[in-house]
């Protein structure tokens, strides 16, 4: 399959991400599902690193999933390695996947000298079809031998399925006069509607932090970034989010505000980055919910607005219908009064009190239907429940990916 063509909503060029002590990276063509593409990464974290993570809760999850879920837990001292495959998710295979995910864990821990419990394995693209594992274990003798601490931005690419462009992000700030220096990557751009994190997520720092306060603030971040993205409503099989500590620094961050915000930035980052990338997207879609009788009816609605594809294809179509976001609202489950709705369209107030706004112009709510960012915001005048989603419109472009997607 074809690389479909970049979006128009992706950054200009891959960010300049800073280089994180204790971690290098490698990149090869195994052949897992295409020939001439690059399409595994190595990550080999040194001694001394922590590993925090959050996984997708689906109850399809691949055989990676599972193992990483069982390793997520236990410290070590002897690094960890992260080693991820794109073109085969190795989800939906039996125990042949979980063959799989021994084969490399063991053939990785031969290598580096690590023990088998400190490598993770990822594997992300078509479902139901048996990795061929041994390609991969036949690339990893030149994936040591080419480990270098540039090459996260070559990670970012391997990583890739539909994606149409590579995802990084970085930040550096200084603890008392030292500088803590944070980059990532991701991959994503289909099935996304995270039940924990999203698709695959690596983040790497050079801060020292004990793993369970990193495990903590990891689950606090991903469910105000990567938890409120959708692009189709569908959760995958294979979602995996990763933070590594090296502790190279020397900054002890535990309980650090500002090392918390700046992760929180990347994270977020990333997050946009996959809904940017959504499949066929052309428009980045903010749905922020105020008024709600609690926090997670707010999150409820933002969803159901978000996910709907009627709200969708008519942000596709650049039409400010508005009964369609009443709609979403309607179905969601969650409470709602029809006499208190608000909904705004950016700064265009739309509907109030149950009806169209006497001073709204349609003309007004088209133009805003016209810029490749889209605001909604509905107000339901019951208490002070508020979320914010972010997610994409649905065009046939995302037909044409998803219609070809095994060819």
């Amino acid at each position: 399959m074809a690389r479909p063509p970049r979006s128009p909503l992706a950054p200009a060029r891959f960010p300049d991400l800073p280089v994180i002590a204790g971690a290098r990276f490698a990149t090869a063509a195994a052949g897992v599902r295409y020939r001439d593409r690059t399409d595994v990464m190595l990550a080999l974290l040194d001694p001394g690193s922590v590993v925090a993570g959050a996984f997708t809760r689906s109850a399809t999850r691949s055989a990676n999933v599972l193992d990483c879920q069982a390793k997520i837990g236990a410290d070590g001292a002897e690094g960890a390695a992260f080693l991820v495959n794109s073109g085969n998710s190795n989800a939906f295979t039996g125990k042949a996947g979980e063959g799989s995910v021994q084969a490399l864990c063991a053939a990785l821990a031969d290598r580096t000298g690590l023990p088998a419990a400190r490598v993770f394995t990822a594997s992300t693209g078509v479902i139901g079809e048996r990795l061929p594992h041994d390609r991969i274990i036949a690339r990893i003798d030149a994936l040591v031998a080419d480990l270098s601490d540039t090459r996260l931005a070559a990670a970012a690419e391997a990583i890739m399925t539909t994606d149409t462009f590579p995802k990084g992000a970085g930040a550096e700030i200084e603890i008392g006069g030292q500088a803590v220096r944070i980059a990532g990557i991701a991959k994503g751009s289909g099935m996304i509607a995270p039940d924990m994190a999203t698709m695959l997520v690596y983040i790497f720092t050079d801060a020292q932090i004990a793993r369970p306060d990193l495990q903590a603030m990891v689950q606090e971040l991903n469910d105000r970034s990567f938890n409120n993205i959708t692009v189709d409503s569908d959760t995958s099989t294979s979602d995996t989010l990763l933070v590594a500590a090296t502790g190279r620094s020397g900054v002890d961050v535990s309980g650090h505000v500002g090392f918390r915000d700046a992760l929180f930035g990347v994270m977020l980052d990333l997050a946009h980055q996959v809904v940017r990338d959504g499949e066929g997207a052309t428009k980045f879609v903010t749905v922020s919910v105020t008024g709600a009788a609690s926090e997670g009816d707010a999150r409820t609605h933002a969803l159901s607005i978000a996910n709907s594809p009627l709200v969708k294809t008519a942000i596709a179509g650049e039409d400010p219908n508005w009964g369609r976001i009443v709609m979403a609202v309607g179905k969601s489950g969650a409470a709602a009064d029809r006499d208190r709705l608000s909904i705004r369209f950016g700064d265009v107030l739309v509907a109030e009190n149950g009806w169209v706004s006497p001073g709204y112009r349609e003309e007004w709510g088209a133009a805003h239907m016209k810029q490749p960012e889209i605001d909604i915001h509905v107000d339901l005048g019951l208490g002070d429940g508020q979320a914010t989603v972010w997610t994409c419109d649905l065009t046939h472009g995302y037909i044409s990916i998803n219609a070809d997607y095994r060819s």
